[in-house]
């Protein structure tokens, strides 16, 4: 098994158990993510993102949560993995099976350095969101404001963590 292919073994095993402490050690100080919520950029942002996720499922959802991932592969120059989150999405406590599909590049240090996900965004609003976003989550209008809402989530819960607080 290439490193770059046990590195994300060791993220997507960590974020199965919801430890971000272990998925943070995967990332490059200059990472990047992308996908249909948020755009982010350094070490502080993307791992700061996955412990909001993890703090939130762990508080309003452990019971449900599920992630399954498949079809890791990984060499020098990339990677990709498959994978499925069944949760509880917190903002509205609606059931979620969101299917995924990362792509990877990494340092030569075996770090992740851009990670983006992709996912169908309308399937997602609807089971997240509801009516709204059956109606809606086709719309740029609601993509946007769903990564508005995100981005600012997570800069309360970054600021929150830089005071000490979770």
């Amino acid at each position: 098994m290439h490193p770059n292919e046990q590195t994300l073994e060791k993220f997507y095993s960590a974020f199965a158990r919801l430890d971000p402490d272990t998925m943070a050690q995967c990332y490059a100080p200059d990472a990047s993510f992308d996908d249909e919520a948020f755009s982010l950029r350094g070490h502080e942002q993307v791992t700061g993102m996955w412990h909001m996720l993890c703090d939130a499922t762990r508080a309003k959802g452990r019971d449900v949560w599920q992630l399954d991932y498949s079809d890791v592969q990984a060499d020098a120059a990339g990677g990709q993995a498959h994978w499925e989150a069944h949760y509880r999405f917190s903002a509205t406590g609606r059931m979620v099976h969101n299917v995924i599909n990362g792509r990877f590049t990494f340092t030569p240090q075996g770090l992740i350095a851009t990670h983006r996900d992709r996912f169908d965004f309308w399937t997602w609003a609807r089971q997240a969101l509801g009516t709204p976003g059956l109606l809606l989550g086709w719309t740029p209008f609601l993509r946007s404001k769903v990564r508005k809402t995100a981005a600012a989530n997570l800069h309360t819960y970054l600021a929150r963590r830089k005071q000490g607080g979770h």
